[in-house]
Order: structure tokens, then C-alpha cells, then sequence
């Protein structure tokens, strides 16, 4: 594999979605500290957004990958297969929005906003039109278009911080001139349900910045084409739903447990601080961007199985890395995105981290049956992860509250990522460099428990105050220095040569 290549791919996809997803995780500390945790508010926010991942796998049903994956097969056309993934993807989009309007009193009511069905009526639409563009900006990614990629992202990211910035830091003190906009304010649950309305609007403006790839529905559509397209994507939709449903179905759970006003302010705290953790998903995601075309387009050498055993063993040694960057500055890292409100749920950042790192190995495990047309297998891996993560909430929460949430996580990434390596090795067999892998594994657990040890082993309540935290954070990046040692030496320095 050329190093160099991807990680430059990874690196312009990485800025994107990392800057992107950084800027909204600078709305945090405003969430956090404008939104009272007792009001449950920020529960509300990681609820919906949980159910608008869900319903957004489902309503792209595999395609993405299908797209990449049919684009570039031999003997298929390329814009039709686009125009045909078009219009299926928007046909289904459409149905999904007449059953939600049509049932929309009994919808709100099941999930407990029957106060509030706008909320439900607006997150249905923001998912259909994120549906129909995830297939747009995939084809973007096909096309190998990063700079209108990241412009039409940054389209959407921009507005909608400046929009939710306005609406808790000005509106409030608005109150006296302008008593109307205060009055919203306070009717949507003091500014938390004007997020989805921003929200829409934002995702509106930027299906205009996709005029020119929108006439490319007008190919045609092929009906056998199609049949082939669901044949190959049907197993990726059980596959995609159970991965985002080990994501979020979490955050979905634990107020049907711990139903009540106390369940949705728990939930807050926790998808609060697990915002920390995400900076892992945003490195996986970084890496799939770039990945995916470079393994999909067609050559032998590029989906080569050595090509998938670099691809692994690079994901892995700075995968672990960010893992060790975060727990050695989350002293400081938690004062500046987490309210003190927020803070009861720090010590579920480690797992999550490591869950996270486990999802990413899974990824790139999942290759081998893309590649080979077995997709019913990663569905069936998904699947049975997805059951272990349900059964650890089901049974945890009401115990240990969001703290099974975390292990949950750990436990349904963890079987899925075995699974995986162990049908891989019998199906379609990859010689991974487990040496070098494992021992990048074991240098990083050894001086994330070092740094444990040396003081930091306490993360309840404010955590570490950050004055006294200095030295410690000064030694932990000592031992991120030799891990980045071993780095240069065991992976860079060999990949040049």
C-alpha cells in the first residue's frame, strides 16, 4: 500500500470531518453549561439525534457502499448506477415522511413527546434529506472531489453553530426588547427544540449546493440494475442498522429503562461526556473516507489481502495513539467541554475510547465479505454484537446506570471484532501483522495503566483539578513521546524504506 497516498486522503477527509466535528463539539460547553443537567434537556438532544442515526441507516439501506462498490465494477454503467441509487434512496425517503406525518400523533406519543410532535415531524425530514445527500456526498468520494466535499459539509456546520450560538447566548438576553423570541425560547424546552428547526434549515440550504450532481437523476433508472443493487445491499442495511444501533441504541434504551424525568437527565450526563470519546469516531470515520475508494476501485493490488493487512496495522498504531492522547489530557479536555453539571460521567471516557478502537478494528475487518460478495455474514456479526450490547443495557442500566451504557458498547464491539477475525481467517484469509499489532496494543495498555498509576486514578465528580493535574500531564506526554518513539521506528520509518 502507499502509505503516503492514503494517509494524504486521510488527511484532507480527516480536516473535514475532524474540524467539522470539532466545531460542534465546541457547542458542548454551551450545551452544557447553558443546559441545566436537572432539566434533562441535553437528554432530549442525544435522544432524538440517537433515533435520527438509526432511521438514516435505514432509509440508505447499504447504498453507499453499493455506490462504491457498483460504480466501479466492470461491465456496469456508472451514471446509471448513480441515477438508479437516486431515485430508490429518494422513493423511499419520501415514503418514510408520508407514514411519519400520516401516524404523527401516535409516533410522538410513543416516544414521549406528545407535547412536542413538531420535534418529531422535524427530525423526520432532516433524515430523509441526509439520506438522499450521504449518496450525493458519497459520490463525491467516488468522484474524488474533497474540496466540494468539505465545502458543502462546512455549508451545513457553519450556519448551524452561528444559528444554536444565537439562539442560547443572545436570545436570552433578548428577552426584554424582543419578549416574542423569548417566548419561543422558552415553549421549545429553553432553546433545546430550536436546535432541530436550525437544524433543518441548514440541511435544506445545503441540498441546493447539489444542483449539478442532482441532474445525474435524470439517467434513467434500470430495473434489473436495481434488483442486483438490493441483492448485493440488503445484507449491508441488517449490517449498517446494527452497526449504528450498537452506537446509539444506548442512548435509546436507557430512558425506556430508566423511564422519567431522573433517566432523561442520566442520559444527558452520559451523552455529555461521552462527546470526549468521539474524537475516536472521528478518526475511524476520517479513515474510511480515504479507505473506501482506494480498496473499492477496482484493482487487484489495491484490495490485495496485504493491502488490507497495512491498512489494519496502520489504523491500529494511531488509533491507539489518539487513545492515549485523550486519557492523558482529559483532565484538561473535560474542564473545557464538560460543564461541571456533566462532569459525575467522566469515567466512562476510557471504555468508550477502547470501543471505539474496537469498532475501527471491525471496520477494517469488514472488507473481506464486501469484497467477496458475503455481506449476509457481516449482518449476522452485527447482529450478535448488537444482541450482546442490548442485553448488557437491558440488564446493567437499572444496576449500574450509564456505566453499563460504556460496557455495553465494549462488550458488543468487542464479539463483533472476533467474530469477524475468526470467519475472515477461514473465508477469506488475510495475514494481519498480529506482531506488530498486538505489541502496539500492549505498549499502549502498559503506559495508559503507568500513567494510572502514577495519580490519576480517580476520574468521579470534577475529576483531576487541572492546576495540580499540570506534572501529570507533563509525564503523560513523555509517555505518549515513547510511544510515538516506537512509531517512527516500528511503522513510518519502515514504511519508507
Amino acid at each position: 500500500m502507499n502509505l503516503k497516498s492514503l494517509a494524504k486522503d486521510t488527511a484532507l477527509y480527516g480536516l473535514v470531518s475532524i474540524v467539522g466535528r470539532f466545531l460542534n463539539y465546541l457547542l458542548v460547553p454551551v450545551y452544557t453549561r447553558v443546559i441545566v443537567a436537572e432539566s434533562g434537556g441535553y437528554g432530549i438532544v442525544t435522544n432524538f439525534y440517537a433515533y435520527t442515526a438509526l432511521l438514516l441507516a435505514l432509509l440508505t439501506f447499504g447504498m453507499e457502499t453499493t455506490l462504491f462498490r457498483f460504480a466501479n465494477k466492470d461491465g456496469e454503467d456508472a451514471k446509471m448506477v448513480l441515477s438508479t441509487i437516486l431515485r430508490m434512496v429518494g422513493g423511499v425517503g419520501l415514503l418514510f415522511l408520508a407514514l411519519v406525518f400520516i401516524f404523527l400523533g401516535p409516533i410522538s406519543q410513543k416516544m414521549g413527546y406528545a407535547q412536542h410532535p413538531e420535534y418529531v415531524g422535524c427530525m423526520a425530514l432532516i433524515t430523509a434529506l441526509d439520506a438522499f445527500q450521504a449518496i450525493l456526498f458519497c459520490h463525491l468520494r467516488q468522484q474524488k472531489r474533497p474540496l466540494k466535499f468539505a465545502a458543502l459539509k462546512f455549508a451545513f456546520i457553519i450556519p448551524s453553530i452561528l444559528f444554536t450560538l444565537f439562539i442560547f447566548l443572545v436570545i436570552p438576553k433578548m428577552g426584554a426588547s424582543h419578549p416574542e423570541l423569548l417566548k419561543l425560547y422558552v415553549k421549545y424546552n429553553y432553546g433545546v427544540g430550536l436546535i432541530f428547526f436550525t437544524n433543518l434549515f441548514c440541511t435544506a440550504m445545503v441540498t441546493l449546493g447539489f444542483l449539478k450532481e442532482l441532474r445525474g437523476i435524470g439517467y434513467g433508472f434500470d430495473r434489473a440494475l436495481a434488483g442486483r443493487l438490493l441483492r448485493y445491499s440488503w445484507p449491508l442495511l441488517i449490517l449498517s442498522l446494527m452497526g449504528v444501533f450498537n452506537q446509539v441504541a444506548d442512548k435509546i434504551i436507557y430512558p425506556l429503562v430508566d423511564s422519567g424525568p431522573e433517566g432523561m437527565v442520566q442520559l444527558g450526563i452520559y451523552g455529555a461526556c461521552v462527546k470526549i470519546a468521539m474524537i475516536m469516531a472521528l478518526l475511524t470515520q476520517a479513515f474510511r473516507y480515504a479507505y473506501e475508494p482506494i480498496i473499492f476501485n477496482g484493482s487487484r493490488d489495491q484490495n490485495s489481502p496485504e493491502t488490507l493487512a497495512d491498512g489494519m496495522k496502520y489504523f491500529v498504531v494511531f488509533a491507539l495513539l489518539a487513545f492515549l492522547a485523550v486519557m492523558v489530557y482529559l483532565p484538561l479536555l473535560q474542564r473545557i467541554f464538560i460543564g461541571a453539571d456533566y462532569r459525575s460521567g467522566i469515567a466512562v471516557v476510557p471504555i468508550v475510547m477502547m470501543a471505539e478502537v474496537f469498532m475501527g478494528i471491525y471496520f477494517n475487518l469488514s472488507f473481506w465479505y464486501k469484497l467477496s460478495d458475503q455481506t449476509l455474514w457481516g449482518a449476522v456479526i452485527s447482529a450478535v454484537g448488537a444482541l450482546v450490547m442490548v442485553l448488557v443495557n437491558i440488564f446493567g442500566i437499572p444496576r449500574w446506570g450509564y456505566m453499563a451504557c460504556a460496557w455495553g458498547g465494549f462488550a458488543g464491539y468487542g464479539v463483533s471484532m472476533l467474530m469477524s477475525y475468526c470467519l475472515e481467517q477461514k473465508k477469506y484469509p488475510v495475514k494481519y501483522d498480529m506482531r506488530t499489532i498486538l505489541g502496539f496494543f500492549a505498549l499502549a495498555l502498559v503506559l495508559y495503566f503507568a500513567y494510572e498509576l502514577l495519580g490519576r486514578t480517580s476520574l468521579a465528580g470534577d475529576g483531576v483539578n487541572v492546576l495540580t493535574a499540570w506534572p501529570l500531564m507533563a509525564i503523560g506526554t513523555v509517555l505518549i513521546g515513547i510511544y510515538c518513539a516506537a512509531t517512527w521506528k516500528f511503522i513510518i520509518k519502515r514504511a519508507r524504506s
